[in-house]
Formats: structure tokens, sequence, C-alpha cells
């Protein structure tokens, strides 16, 4: 059903080789090349190891297709990557308790991801829209639409801003247990030069493994739509530049989980008649209850709920 949903999408399926290059991960912070699992003989050094991300495949197929003049790109590839760690098989290679030898094996593990790839532009030679990029927002979209399709609620999971060898700039889904769901984000110019593309990539790494596990025991379930209005509250909010919208829509669903249902960024702005070090968010508040019309004292209730808290934890102001 994602496939679909990615192919209704314009993306294209592809299907790599799990055997890549062990070079691609000479330096890397978060795909250390010690937990290759490397081949005792390898046909060439172009496929000397078992990946243990999806991204460099991706990237070798976006790279044949720019250089055939075909330059607007969406990809996506369901697949295996694998680790090894060298602490674990030290432990295995002392007997167990019972005496008997360890199975070596247990120093391999495996898991299965879902890559999405962006390069290019979004809309490109139509007359009824102007060229537009791709951008990392779009990315975004489509990586929550896996999320909402699988029946991973938003409010679910905790978003984090982060760079590391693979993303110069990267935002990172966890879930309340802590554990990774997804990595998004720019795909960084030194990974970018590995494969020879020049122009700007978006990626995606999901965790399909962890993914469907924090959904297995979701219930789906149907329901009339509801018959009571939703209210929609704008506040204009003078923030620190440091402060990101994911931190006011986390604090929001924090605050309150039961009648806040959407929470949008409308309006950013930075400039003139602003103090130093600050910016101006205009965001937006759905609330509705679907037992009962809200009246304005339930709805003031909340909005003085959510004000309280951007106000007392993120230091914000009302314009």
């Amino acid at each position: 059903l994602v496939s679909e949903q990615l192919v209704g999408q314009g993306f294209n399926e592809i299907l790599n080789n799990s055997l890549t290059r062990a070079a691609y991960y000479d330096g890397m912070d978060c795909c250390p090349s010690d937990r290759l699992v490397r081949l005792m003989n390898p046909l060439s050094a172009d496929l000397n190891v078992l990946r243990e991300s999806l991204l460099f495949g991706g990237l070798e197929s976006l790279s044949h297709n720019i250089r055939r003049q075909s330059s607007d790109l969406r990809f996506f590839e369901f697949g295996k990557c694998y680790w090894f760690d060298a602490a674990k098989r030290e432990q295995l290679r002392q007997p167990a308790d019972d005496g008997k030898e360890q199975n070596p094996l247990r120093a391999y593990s495996e898991g299965y991801r879902l890559g999405i790839w962006m390069t290019g532009n979004r809309v490109s030679a139509s007359w009824a829209h102007a060229d537009e990029e791709n951008s990392v927002f779009e990315i975004k979209s489509h990586v929550l639409n896996v999320f909402r399709r699988v029946g991973l609620a938003q409010n679910a999971i905790q978003i984090e801003e982060f760079e590391n060898s693979i993303f110069s700039t990267g935002l990172r889904y966890k879930l309340r247990s802590g554990k990774t769901v997804a990595e998004l984000g720019v795909v960084s110019r030194a990974m970018l030069k590995l494969t020879d593309v020049e122009q700007p990539v978006y990626y995606a790494d999901i965790n399909w493994d962890e993914l469907l596990k924090a959904t297995r025991k979701n219930k789906v379930s149907f329901a009339e739509l509801p018959k009571y209005p939703a209210v929609r509250r704008d506040l204009a909010l003078l923030i620190d530049k440091s402060v990101k919208f994911a931190d006011i829509e986390k604090l929001a669903y924090q605050t309150e989980s039961k009648l806040l249902k959407e929470v949008t960024l409308f309006d950013v702005y930075e400039g003139k008649n602003l103090p130093a070090g600050k910016k101006s968010y205009a965001v937006s508040f759905l609330l509705q209850d679907e037992s009962q019309t809200l009246n304005d004292v339930q709805i003031d209730k909340v909005m003085n709920k959510l004000i309280q808290a951007v106000q007392t934890k993120l230091d914000a102001q009302l314009r």
C-alpha cells in the first residue's frame, strides 16, 4: 500500500544491489566502517561489503539518470541493511554458562528500511505553474504521509534537528520510547561528491521494522465524519530565533492532547521592527470536540493553556 501511495505521488521504485563499496563509509560518524559486514572473497573493490545504508545505492541511481539528462527525479526503495558488532563477537568467543560454543552469527544483524530520494524540480515546464524546486519540506510531507498510511499518530512522535555525515541539515523522528523511526534532510556535499551528483538531493531513511512494530497493535476503525464544527484560533508569537516550529508543535500537543487536532505554521517574519535575536511566528490551532459543539468558555480555556505554556517554556510573547 505504501508503495502504491508513493508511485501515485510521482515516485519510481528502484532495487539496488545489497553489495556496495566499503570506501563510501570511510570517516562516517553515523555509519562507521568498523560496522560493515565484509566479504571474504569480494568480486571487486566496488562490491566488497554489505550496505549499512540505502543512501549510496539511491545516489548511484540518481547519478546514472542525471548524466543522461534526466534531472527531476523521485525514487524509493525497500531493502535490508546489515551491521557487524565487533564487541559482541568478542563476547561470543567466550563459552556460554553451560560450556557450549555460542553462535558467532549473533554478532551480525540486519534491518528492513525504506529510502526516499528527491532531486531537481518539483514542477518543471508547466504552463500553469512556474518552475519550482524540490525542498526538504516536500520530502518531509511524504514521510508524514507514510506515517499516516501505516497508522502512526502525529502526537506519538517527537522531532529533533541534527547533523551528521549524511545530512547537512536533518530532522529525526523518534517514538516516545526514544527509538528512531525516520531521519530526513538535505544530503551533505561530501556524500554527493562520492557519487558525482552536483545538484541538491533530499533523502529520507525510514526504519521500517520499528515503524511496523510501533503500529502493529493499532486497530483500524472507521467512524463517521465529525458532526460538530472545528474551531481555528491563531496566535502571533514573538520568539527567540533558536526556537523551532517543532518545539511549538510538540509543546502544544503535550499541553492539550484531547481537543487539539492540528497545529500549523502559516507565517514567519524576521526583520525590521523586531528586537534583535527575535522572530515572529503566526501559528494556527485547530480545536474540535467530536461529542459536542465547543463554546467560547471551552475554547478560551484551551487557548489560555496554550498561551501560558509557550510563554513559560519557550519564553514567547504575544504580538
